[in-house]
């Protein structure tokens, strides 16, 4: 009993260890979140430092957020001030704000954002405003690829991009531009009156340097943006210039800033206040405080701002176009932004191909696909965002319509087959019964087969018609034949049959001799005829054969009376009169009768004798 006291407290013991721990490990964790005041990677780079990746701590610091944000980046080379730039910006120190490093290393991995928004009115609109710290460029064991995706995600997710340039603009700064180029010549040049698929961020060359003497920046910045010769022909030089000749369109979209050295010594920044450092840069940077204030604008995206969640799934849109492929285009993000309106212009060619009725012709369904085709192709180009690389997207809505037209084929193949089958059938099924007919009538049959050739002819339709009409043609001719080569046969032993039945009638029931006459005469003709000349066959050439068709046609169909349908019911009527007449009729007429009948009485000897 003791072994197992010790062994439920040792259970217990290791329980409260478990809460302790776990409590402890939330307590730390939600403490964190709570605190806000602070830095917080958005965006990290994975283990290979080629793509990037989500950061959710950051991404809960936005997603609180339920005004419209913007967001203000600084890019630039590593080791050249961004986070004290961002620091001073905020009004912070460096022990506060972004970790600032004084290493050879980069101190910033990815993109960091301050917890705490900047809260600023802006045309009346009360907005939250971010600031992000970007990784620099060119530090060591980094492709190019990387900064290029660090670049290209500052330049769509801002709306202020602060250039941060020391000294001066070098041709490889001018080339990282490149990308911003492509998104305004693909994004920005929409007609007027139509959703951008995100406004432009205001591009502000800021140019750090130790003396104020000389050009002015502006200067700078236009010099550097100046053609340069290439008699040579040189590609790359070729590529600059066209991005130079790009900003330089954008110019009203741009501004130029110059910061001089806070203080010569460096290193020791983050242990300055302001009263040590050099006032010159105290007051410029106060200038460009005002001048970053000046151009903030919420972040617009397809025609409305966005608050911390959408700018989050903005984001995860973003950095998955980027991701996509070896290198990061504008392409990708072309594709992003013009997926839904792909999705609804394929939907507008659905609905059209649905309200179709199948089974219909093979050229109605083409005319059909073709000219909601072009509906849905227009009313994407009406609406898509991208220039030059909208063509991509142009092709994948083709391939996805005609993918969706193939499916249109084979339900228009099937419903097309199904119907032909089933009129198929239903004339395969009318010649069965023709073909055992009470009562054999050419004339009948030949107006069944007018009547399923018309009728499959008018129904049948679509793309399984040619294969049916080749199988209909070769059943309705095969029972055409095999019709033919039993209608005279069945017709001879019908009125051999109804020879005898006839003798019997005019000899027996009704006793009219010219009717047992007709009778014989009809019998011999046929029987000794078979005879004479070896075969049935050979009757069927005779005129008074077709005398006698002709006269069996008109008598058992007709337009008015089908006497194969209606005969026994005309039997029945016939054996009532005939059964009337014999009972009663002779009665009332006495022994008079115009007619040549047998004589009943005794007095009459039976021909047998």
């Amino acid at each position: 009993m003791v072994r197992s006291m010790s062994k439920n407290l040792c259970w217990i013991g290791l329980f409260y260890i478990i809460v302790l721990y776990l409590s402890s490990f939330f307590g730390v964790v939600l403490a964190a979140i709570d605190d806000f005041n602070q830095a917080f990677p958005i965006i990290e780079p994975d283990p290979g430092h080629t793509k990037l990746r989500l950061s959710v701590e950051g991404l809960e610091a936005i997603k609180r957020i339920k005004n419209p944000i913007a967001a203000v980046a600084v890019i630039g080379p590593y080791r050249s001030g961004k986070s004290f730039l961002l620091n001073q910006l905020l009004s912070l120190s460096c022990y506060e704000g972004f970790g600032v490093g004084h290493m050879r290393d980069t101190k910033t991995k990815g993109i960091w954002v301050w917890g705490t928004p900047v809260e600023m009115n802006i045309n009346g609109v009360k907005t939250s405003v971010f600031y992000l710290d970007t990784e620099g460029f060119e530090s060591i064991g980094k492709s190019n690829v990387y900064d290029d995706r660090i670049f290209a995600l500052a330049t769509v997710l801002s709306s202020v991009l602060i250039y941060n340039l020391p000294e001066t603009i070098r041709e490889a700064d001018i080339s990282r531009l490149s990308f911003a180029v492509e998104l305004a010549e693909e994004f920005y040049g929409r007609v007027q009156g139509q959703d951008v698929a995100f406004e432009p961020a205001k591009l502000l060359w800021l140019i750090q340097r130790d003396f104020l003497q000389g050009k002015s920046v502006k200067e700078m910045v236009d010099e550097a943006l100046l053609h340069v010769p290439n008699s040579e022909g040189d590609k790359n030089i070729d590529q600059v210039n066209q991005i130079r000749d790009s900003l330089a369109v954008m110019g009203d979209n741009s501004t130029a800033f110059s910061l001089p050295q806070p203080h010569l010594q460096r290193t020791k920044l983050c242990d300055l206040k302001d009263g040590e450092l050099d006032q010159s840069y105290v007051k410029k940077r106060e200038q460009l405080k005002e001048v970053v204030k000046s151009v903030i604008r919420p972040k617009i995206v397809e025609g409305k701002s966005l608050n911390g969640e959408e700018f989050v799934s903005f984001l995860e849109k973003i950095l998955e176009a980027l991701n996509k492929g070896e290198i990061p285009s504008t392409g990708s993000l072309v594709e992003v932004f013009n997926k839904k309106i792909l999705e609804r212009c394929l939907k507008l060619y659905e609905d059209s191909m649905t309200k179709v009725v199948l089974p219909i012709p093979e050229e109605s369904l083409q005319s059909i696909h073709e000219s909601s085709r072009d509906e849905s192709l227009k009313a994407f180009d009406e609406q898509h965002f991208g220039r030059h690389h909208a063509k991509r997207s142009v092709e994948t809505l083709d391939e996805d319509i005609e993918k969706m037209f193939k499916n249109f084929v084979m339900a228009n193949q099937y419903q097309s087959s199904k119907l032909c089958e089933a009129l198929y059938t239903m004339c395969e099924d009318k010649m069965d019964q023709l073909q055992v007919l009470r009562l054999p009538s050419m004339a009948k049959f030949n107006a069944g087969f007018l009547h399923c050739n018309q009728s499959f002819e008018n129904e049948c339709v679509g793309p399984s018609k040619t294969i049916y009409e080749q199988r209909m043609a070769k059943m309705m001719g095969k029972s055409k034949s095999i019709f033919i080569k039993e209608y005279n046969h069945r017709l001879f032993n019908w009125l051999v049959a109804f020879s005898l039945v006839m003798v019997i009638v005019g000899r027996f029931i009704i006793k009219f001799i010219l009717i047992e006459i007709g009778a014989w005469i009809l019998f011999i003709f046929l029987e000794t005829y078979t005879r004479m000349f070896w075969s049935p066959e050979s009757l069927y050439y005779n005129p008074v054969w077709h005398g006698i068709v002709a006269t069996w046609e008109t008598l058992v169909y007709s337009p008015i009376l089908d006497l194969d349908r209606w005969a026994i019911q005309i039997g029945i009527i016939a054996l009532i009169l005939l059964v009337y007449w014999r009972c009663y009729g002779r009665r009332k007429r006495g022994s008079h009768s115009l007619l040549p009948l047998y004589n009943n009485t005794s007095k009459h000897r039976d021909r047998s004798e």
